[in-house]
């Protein structure tokens, strides 16, 4: 029995709508999840405190607004969980760089002098880290989704033919030839050898 495709369209990801013979997404829907997710959308440990400084640099903010801001800014790339946010809030009020006041019977925090001076000397590294994510852009993702159909086309012929048992052991050994020559050349092309 084959699985269903259960992975929801939307409108946002067009290409996850199933197509193609028997429109099944077994193999290929979890190839896709899980490119989808991407690489590990994490942030250098010593980078966050800098974040955190930024959100709170143009006006004080809860905990929730500064995750809320670091995810706007950064496209959605990188939303620091509560568990990495308020520890660091902890450390820049306990170094001087932050400090509490109350706004709505909410406390919010807000960057001191000493703290607007750190996030001055590294600057740089958070228009670095803001600058990275914008370059990845839709185009970027659609492109990827475009080659990853191709793959999965690939995997639904192959399974196709190998349940109809019509792939013959001399047709095996040309398709293992070709896609052999296929991947070293796709090799070169993903890590190119340094010059």
């Amino acid at each position: 029995m084959h699985a269903k495709w259960n992975h929801e369209w939307s409108p946002r990801e067009p290409w996850s709508r199933p197509s193609g013979p028997g429109a099944r997404g077994d193999v290929w829907a979890a190839m896709w999840a899980e490119w989808w997710r991407g690489p590990s959308q994490r942030c250098e440990r010593g980078l966050v405190r800098y974040l955190v400084l930024d959100a709170i640099a143009t006006q004080p903010r809860h905990g929730y607004e500064i995750i809320q801001y670091i995810g706007d800014k950064s496209g959605g790339a990188y939303r620091p969980s509560p568990g990495v946010v308020y520890p660091t809030l902890q450390m820049l009020e306990e170094l001087g760089h932050a400090r509490t006041s109350a706004r709505d019977e909410r406390k919010v925090y807000e960057v001191t002098n000493d703290g607007r001076r750190d996030l001055a000397a590294h600057a740089d590294e958070v228009a670095d880290f803001y600058e990275g994510h914008a370059e990845e852009s839709w185009d970027r993702h659609a492109d990827m989704a475009r080659l990853m159909s191709r793959v999965g086309r690939l995997v639904v012929a192959f399974k196709r033919e190998w349940r109809r048992g019509t792939i013959q052991p001399a047709t095996m050994r040309k398709i293992r030839r070709v896609l052999d020559e296929s991947l070293s050349e796709l090799e070169k092309l993903l890590a190119p050898e340094d010059p």
